[in-house]
């Protein structure tokens, strides 16, 4: 439990005796956001050249105008529900003020939004579609359809994990939204100021979710106390220009009317609102959160579970226990395979494992993962180090991309440090994607905490996954979709991205000299890449494990740590992951031995005539589909091929 300081006690106090004036000025605004609304439609229709407005693409010739009409109107629904997260794709930047309402009320009125949605596409005439309207309305039915079925659960009532939520995000703000002129500081301005309205929304509805019994595990809030106050610590309070949310004005003059109008904003908005945010986490919302740790222990039980089974993985009538099965058998595969490998490092011939006498396969892998777990050759110990390596790593894959790809993104990416707050909770990295319009760079984001916990022998796979050939080829080539309806770009499931991701971890060993290995000539990184996958197998048999078995969580810690080489803080904090994420993590796997499977039907249905590079650009060309999609699109592609390359 933290202990708050007199100072910010009193603070939260005064606060709370506002909460009662601060909601009744929050409907006021509202009702006159209403009135304002109206009034700005109005001016559009009157003027509407004078204002910026989305730009879509026109319609291709060959695509059904009522279908295409019916995906303009969907884009411009999910832009106005979320301007933040879809400007980009509508090209319009006028309403990067503007921040998502997160409230009860408006969650409801999207969903009845996309209620209404389906029924009009359902009520399409479908009867002269071509192959891409027939892809599109598939899509864009799936899309609709599971988020109606999964609003059910009310996944808003339950923001806040160790590694996720408003405390995480919003101090990231800055660097994720284009800053280079006056008018995008100042829209940014605009969205500082909505934080607290925001943050506010989130309380009210973990008050609800304490009230319905929707509330997540205790043991994945550990963190969120410490990392809200890192967000209006003494040091952030005393001078508003050291906060995360100050970092746009940094190189600008203190005495900017932007720059002052920031630190004002932070002192008098942000920091007591986080205040606030700390306080009701600590007194009120974890004591009121379960022991338990299992989705089917939860109020929404078994069925929100498999909801997100079938959400993560893309397959509907998929069930926990055939994921588990599929888990044990690759875990069996994958052991196999690393004990092969550790015959080819120099563990076992130069003797520095101390010890040769054993009696099974089982004790020479348990002895080998410990060396990797201690060993001092096999971590950094500085920080710079580690990210140089990365780095390094980066330029050795980059000239074999040419190797197995045809269409490379325009796009470029860096390789940058997780936020110091975020690390202690936060996986060993993540993607974060860019674009090039707003001339913002994708970001491998690695975690260099705990350097004793970051194995080198896992940094060729997982940079491998994080920048290319993984998120960012892939998130890259997204925002360069040709001839397709910019719809597509907005779509994002589980199974395919990172189950790409995982599948590209492994297109190393066909970079450079195969014979070798290729970029995993050196046995250690090809055991991490072993490792790596194992991970993912172990997922499976652990996240059903814990959401429909029963299991606890220092089983599913050590049942990992006695399948493979992962750091046994990492082990830690995934179990708090996937605890906090049902099925989420099942997503990697299925997706990866799904594109594995469409790989070898192409090789054994085209032969000579299979193309890896044209394989590769097919299964990224047009964005993120679920895998049943996915396989049909494959199909014809595979049908298309054997036409072509007929005599």
């Amino acid at each position: 439990m933290v202990a708050f300081e007199p100072s910010i006690l009193s603070a939260l106090l005064l606060r709370a005796t506002r909460n009662r004036a601060r909601l009744l000025c929050w409907w006021m605004f509202k009702t006159l956001q209403i009135v304002i609304v109206a009034i700005v439609a109005i001016v559009m229709a009157v003027c509407s050249s004078a204002l910026a407005q989305p730009v879509l693409p026109d319609r291709p010739a060959d695509r059904d105008p009522a279908l295409w009409g019916f995906m303009d109107r969907y884009l411009l629904a999910m832009y106005d529900n979320n301007p933040g997260a879809y400007y980009q794709i509508v090209n319009d930047e006028s309403r990067l003020g503007q921040m998502q309402d997160v409230s009860a009320a408006a969650q409801q009125v999207w969903v009845d939004q996309q209620r209404e949605l389906l029924v009009d596409l359902r009520a399409l005439d479908q009867s002269s579609y071509n192959d891409a309207d027939r892809t599109d309305f598939d899509l864009v039915q799936y899309r609709l359809m599971t988020s109606i079925e999964r609003s059910k659960f009310k996944s808003f009532q339950t923001p806040i994990t160790s590694i996720s939520g408003p405390q995480v995000w919003l101090p990231q703000m800055g660097s994720r939204i284009p800053m280079s002129t006056h008018a995008h500081r100042a829209m940014y301005i605009q969205r500082l100021k909505r934080i607290d309205v925001l943050i506010g929304d989130h309380i009210d509805n973990m008050r609800a979710g304490i009230q319905s019994g929707r509330v997540p595990p205790k043991v994945i809030l550990s963190s969120t106390v410490a990392q809200v106050l890192a967000q209006c610590s003494a040091e952030i309070r005393s001078d508003p220009a050291k906060s995360p949310f100050y970092k746009p004005f940094d190189s600008m003059n203190p005495k900017d009317p932007q720059a002052i109008q920031a630190k004002a904003i932070i002192e008098g908005e942000i920091v007591p609102v986080f205040l606030e945010l700390a306080l009701f986490l600590q007194n009120e919302y974890i004591p009121a959160c379960r022991e338990t740790i299992g989705a089917s222990d939860g109020v929404d039980g078994i069925a929100g579970y498999n909801s997100q089974l079938a959400y993560h993985t893309t397959i509907t009538r998929i069930t926990a226990q055939a994921i588990h099965n599929l888990g044990l058998s690759e875990i069996a595969r994958l052991k196999a395979e690393m004990m092969g490998v550790i015959g080819q490092t120099d563990w076992l011939a130069s003797g520095v494992n101390g010890n040769n006498d054993w009696n099974s396969d089982g004790a020479i892998f348990d002895a080998f993962t410990e060396y990797l777990r201690t060993d001092p050759r096999f971590y950094h110990t500085d920080p710079d180090a580690l990210l140089a390596e990365y780095q390094a790593i980066s330029k050795r894959i980059d000239p074999g991309m040419v190797e197995l790809f045809y269409r490379l993104p325009r796009l470029p990416y860096g390789v940058k440090r997780l936020p110091l707050y975020q690390e202690p909770s936060a996986p060993t990295a993540y993607y974060y994607p860019g674009d090039m319009n707003s001339a913002v760079p994708g970001y491998f984001m690695a975690n260099c905490s705990k350097l004793d916990q970051r194995p080198r022998y896992e940094m060729l796979a997982l940079t491998m996954h994080e920048a290319v050939p993984g998120h960012h080829h892939q998130y890259a080539l997204v925002r360069e979709i040709q001839n397709q309806h910019p719809i597509r770009q907005t779509m994002n499931f589980t199974a395919y991205g990172e189950g790409w991701a995982l599948y590209a971890e492994a297109l190393g060993l066909e970079m450079g000299d195969q014979s070798t290995n290729g970029l995993y000539a050196d046995p250690y990184d090809n055991f991490g890449r072993l490792n790596m996958e194992m991970w993912r197998a172990l997922r499976l048999v652990v996240d059903t494990g814990i959401h429909a078995k029963g299991w606890s969580r220092q089983q599913a810690i050590e049942y990992m740590v006695a399948n493979s080489a992962l750091a046994r803080h990492n082990i830690a904090s995934e179990v708090d992951r996937y605890i906090g994420w049902p099925g989420q993590a099942t997503g990697y796997m299925i997706g990866q031995l799904s594109i594995r499977g469409l790989r070898a039907m192409a090789q054994a249905e085209l032969g000579e005539a299979f193309d890896i590079r044209a394989f590769h650009d097919e299964i990224l060309k047009d964005g993120s589909l679920p895998l049943p999609l996915l396989e049909k699109q494959i199909n014809r592609w595979i049908n298309d091929q054997r036409s072509t390359h007929t005599p």
